[in-house]
C-alpha cells in the first residue's frame, strides 16, 4: 500500500474586498526552497508507484507511436530569396536540423525532390543542429531562427531552462568564417534581421516575462550599444516585432487579450522613427498587410472596430488613418481570422460553420477594384470531408506564384499543398508519413450537438475506429475540451491519438463557449462574468454523449491543458459522477490566487480575458465561486471525485506548477483520489526532444486507456 505525500500546513491569510481566505498550501509556491522540492520530488515517487501497473501499457504505447512515426524525415522545402529552407530528423537524435539547399534559378519555384527515405538533400549546407546545441542540457527549445537577407548570417535564441527566455547569438554561414560575438541574453522569441542585415531588432521581457520594450542592436557590436526603439509601458500589452512579406516595412505589434497597435517604420531607414498605423482604442484589434496596387503601397488592415466579427479594408499606406475602403464587410456568420498579401495575390483566413476556411483573390495589375466584392474577388477552396482543418502555411517570398497551405482532419494526416494561383492547381507536396499501413477509411468522423443549460447548442467533434466501436454501445472515450482566448480546437490529425483508436476510444472534442468556433461571440460568451459557460457547455457535452450510448460515467475521461485544465477542474467540482477519470494538464486551477497578485507573470495582461479582481468585488466573488481549488469539497464514501492525474512542469512561466501541486493537496485532503506529476526541467509545453515527449505522452494515454476501461493490448 503505498502512502500519499502529506504537505505540512501553513495558514497564509488573504483579504480582499472584505472576504478572508486561509490558504494552508501557499507555501508550496517557494520553488527553491528544500522542502517544497523534496515534497515535489516525493509526489513523482508516489504517482510512479500507483501507477507501476501501467508500467507495461506505457512502454507498448510508446513503441506504437514510435513504430508509426517516420524518425528520419524532413520537410518540404520553403523558397525565401536565393534558398530552399527545411529542417531534417533523423532516428535516434531528439531534434531537428535546419537546412537549406541553392535555388537552381529565380524563375525555379519547384521544391527539390525529397527523397522517401529522408536522406539530405544534393547540396545542402546545415545551418544549426539543435541535437549539438543540446548537448550538455536537460532542456533544449530553439526560439527565433533567421537569415539575413543576403543568406551569410543566421540569428537564432535558444532556452536551456524551459523559462521561454532566450539567447540569441549571430552564426556566419556563407563560408567565410567570420566569427560573431554577438550574444544578447534574456529575450523573447522572434527577433528578425532588418533587410540589410546590418541591424538585429528583438524584445526582451520585464520580471513579469512580459515583452515589454523592442531593441535594435547593430552587429558586431557590443550589446551595452543597443538602442531601445520602443518600451510599452502597460502592462496588459506584449510587443513583438517583424517584417512585412514584402520587406517594405519594419514592423512592431503591441497587443493585449482584447486590444491592439501596430508600428510600421520603412526597413531603408531602419534607424528611423516608427509610426502608429491606427491609435490604440481599447477592444479594438487590428492587423496590417502591405499590398502594392495600382502602383501605390496600400495597407489590408482586419478590424473589429463596431464589427464583432471583424471585416477587412484597404488604406493608403502614407495615410493609414485617412479614407478607408471597404473590401469585406462584416458578416455575423463569417469570422475574419487574417489574410496574407503577396505581390499579384492575397489570401484570406476566416471561420464559417465551425470550421476554418481559406479564400484566394488575385490582385489586378491596376490593384485591388474600388467596388471589389467577396463574391467577384474571393475563391474558397473546397475539400471533402465533413470535418477538417485548412491554414495558410510557410509562404515567406512577396513574388511567389504559389499559396502552401496545411490540410488534415481527424483521419486525414497533416498535408502540404502548394495552390498554383494562376490556374487554381493543387499539388501536393507532402503527407504526414504514417507508418504500419495506416488506412484512413478505418475511421469514422462526424458531429453532435449538446444542449446547454441556457437552450445555447454546443458542438461536439468525434472521432473513432468504425469497426471498434458499436453505434448504442457505451465505448470507452475521451472528451477534450479547453474554451479560452478564442482558441479554437479544430479536427487534426495524431499519430499518439491512434493508440486511443486501435483500442476502440472514441475521442470527442467539446467545442465550448470561450473559444472561437463559432465565431467572436463565442468567445465573447465564454470569458469574464461568463466563464460559467464553459464549464457547463463541457457538462452538456458529456451529458449528450452518454445520452447518445456513444459513452458512459464508467467509460469517459476527461482531458484538458492549461486554461482547459481550469476546465478540468471546475467539472471535476460541478459534475464529478459523469466522469471515470480527469486528466488536467499544465492546469490553471488556483486563478484567483494568481490573478490578484500583479507581480506574478501575466497576471496583468490576463485581466482582460478573467476580469480584474483585485479592484472589482464582482469579479473577486465569481472568480472564487468557479475556481477549482477554492471550491474543493470533500468526497463521500462513494468517491464522490474521480480518479485525477494532474502533469506540470516546475520551470513553467504561464501556469505555475504551485497550482497544481496545491490543488492535489487539497483534493487529497479531501478525500479524493488524485495524482501530480511534475516534470523537473521543463517548461509550459512539458519536456524538449521527441523521444521524451512521445514518453510522456505514453504516460498519459495509458493512464486515459485504464481509467476509459479500453482494452491494454489494443487490437
Amino acid at each position: 500500500m503505498h502512502t500519499a505525500p502529506v504537505p505540512k500546513k501553513v495558514p497564509v491569510t488573504r483579504e480582499h474586498h472584505g472576504d478572508t481566505v486561509v490558504d494552508e498550501y501557499e507555501w508550496l509556491r517557494e520553488k527553491d526552497d528544500p522542502e517544497v522540492q523534496a515534497h515535489l520530488h516525493a509526489e513523482n515517487a508516489y504517482t510512479m508507484a500507483r501507477t507501476e501497473h501501467l508500467g507495461v501499457l506505457r512502454e507498448q504505447v510508446f513503441d506504437e507511436i514510435k513504430r508509426r512515426t517516420k524518425e528520419t524525415d524532413l520537410s518540404v522545402p520553403t523558397r525565401e530569396g536565393d534558398w530552399w529552407y527545411y529542417t531534417r530528423t533523423v532516428e535516434g537524435q531528439q531534434y531537428g536540423i535546419h537546412c537549406r539547399v541553392p535555388v537552381s534559378g529565380t524563375g525555379d519555384w519547384e521544391p527539390p525532390d525529397t527523397d522517401v527515405s529522408g536522406a539530405p538533400l544534393p547540396g545542402e549546407q546545415v545551418l544549426l543542429d539543435d541535437n549539438v546545441e543540446a548537448e550538455g542540457h536537460d532542456f533544449y527549445a530553439l526560439g527565433s531562427f533567421d537569415v539575413s537577407a543576403d543568406g551569410s548570417t543566421l540569428l537564432y535564441g535558444i532556452d536551456v531552462e524551459g523559462d521561454e527566455r532566450y539567447t540569441i547569438r549571430l552564426r556566419s554561414i556563407d563560408g567565410s568564417g567570420r566569427e560573431y560575438v554577438d550574444e544578447i541574453p534574456g529575450t523573447a522569441g522572434g527577433a528578425i534581421f532588418d533587410p540589410s542585415g546590418r541591424y538585429v531588432f528583438y524584445a526582451t521581457v520585464d520580471e513579469s516575462w512580459r515583452p515589454d520594450t523592442i531593441h535594435r542592436h547593430e552587429v558586431g557590436t557590443e550589446t551595452s550599444a543597443d538602442v531601445v526603439v520602443f518600451h510599452e509601458p502597460d502592462e496588459r500589452f506584449w510587443l513583438g516585432v517583424g517584417l512585412t512579406r514584402s520587406r517594405k516595412y519594419l514592423v512592431i505589434e503591441a497587443g493585449s487579450n482584447i486590444t491592439s497597435e501596430t508600428r510600421l517604420l520603412e526597413a531603408s531607414d531602419p534607424t528611423g522613427a516608427f509610426s502608429v498605423v491606427w491609435p490604440r482604442k481599447e477592444g479594438v484589434e487590428y492587423d496590417v498587410e502591405h499590398v502594392v496596387a495600382g502602383g501605390r503601397d496600400r495597407l489590408l488592415i482586419t478590424h473589429n472596430d463596431g464589427a464583432v466579427n471583424f471585416e477587412l479594408v484597404s488604406v493608403a499606406a502614407d495615410d493609414p488613418q485617412g479614407p478607408r475602403r471597404m473590401l469585406l464587410p462584416h458578416d455575423p456568420a463569417v469570422r475574419i481570422e487574417g489574410v496574407d498579401a503577396f505581390r499579384d495575390f492575397v489570401a484570406l483566413e476566416y471561420r464559417r460553420d465551425g470550421l476554418p476556411r481559406v479564400a484566394l483573390a488575385k490582385v489586378p495589375p491596376q490593384g485591388l477594384p474600388a467596388d471589389a466584392t467577396p463574391d467577384d474577388t474571393l475563391h474558397e477552396l473546397a475539400f471533402d470531408e465533413e470535418l477538417f482543418a485548412v491554414g495558410v502555411g510557410a509562404n515567406p517570398d512577396w513574388q511567389q506564384p504559389t499559396l502552401r497551405i496545411g490540410y488534415t482532419s481527424f483521419a486525414t494526416p497533416s498535408t502540404v499543398i502548394d495552390i498554383v494561383v494562376a490556374t487554381g492547381e493543387r499539388i501536393v507536396r507532402k503527407q504526414q508519413p504514417v507508418l504500419g499501413n495506416y488506412d484512413p477509411s478505418r475511421y469514422t468522423q462526424r458531429r453532435e450537438w449538446a444542449v446547454a443549460p441556457d437552450g445555447t447548442r454546443v458542438p461536439i467533434s468525434l472521432v473513432y475506429r468504425t469497426d471498434l466501436v458499436v453505434p448504442g454501445t457505451p465505448a470507452p472515450t475521451l472528451l477534450y475540451g479547453y474554451g479560452s482566448y478564442e482558441y479554437s480546437i479544430d479536427p487534426s490529425f495524431s499519430i499518439p491519438r491512434l493508440s486511443l483508436l486501435d483500442r476502440g476510444v472514441v475521442y470527442a472534442v467539446a467545442h465550448v463557449r470561450g473559444g472561437g468556433e463559432l465565431g467572436r461571440h463565442w468567445y465573447e460568451d465564454g470569458k469574464k462574468l461568463r466563464k460559467k459557460h464553459t464549464f457547463t457547455d463541457f457538462i452538456a457535452c458529456a451529458e449528450r454523449l452518454i445520452e447518445l450510448d456513444v459513452s458512459a460515467p464508467d467509460r469517459l475521461v476527461a482531458q484538458g491543458g492549461s486554461a482547459g485544465g481550469l476546465l478540468m477542474g471546475a467539472v471535476a467540482n460541478l459534475a464529478p459522477r459523469l466522469f471515470s477519470g480527469v486528466l488536467a494538464e499544465v492546469p490553471f486551477v488556483d486563478p484567483l490566487t494568481s490573478i490578484l497578485d500583479p507581480d506574478l507573470p501575466l497576471t496583468v495582461i490576463e485581466w482582460d480575458e478573467w476580469g480584474n479582481p483585485l479592484d472589482d468585488a464582482e469579479v473577486y466573488s465569481y472568480m472564487k465561486s468557479y475556481s477549482p481549488y477554492e471550491n474543493v469539497h470533500t468526497a463521500d464514501a462513494g468517491s464522490h471525485y474521480p480518479p485525477i492525474l494532474a502533469i506540470t512542469s516546475l520551470n513553467d512561466t504561464r501556469v505555475l506548477y504551485v497550482e497544481p501541486a496545491k490543488w492535489v493537496a487539497r483534493l487529497r485532503e479531501g478525500g479524493a483520489d488524485a495524482l501530480l506529476k511534475i516534470e523537473m526541467a521543463a517548461g509550459h509545453g512539458g519536456v524538449s526532444g521527441r523521444y521524451a515527449a512521445w514518453r510522456e505522452r505514453a504516460f498519459a494515454l495509458a493512464w486515459v486507456i485504464d481509467r476509459a476501461g479500453a482494452h491494454p493490448s489494443g487490437e
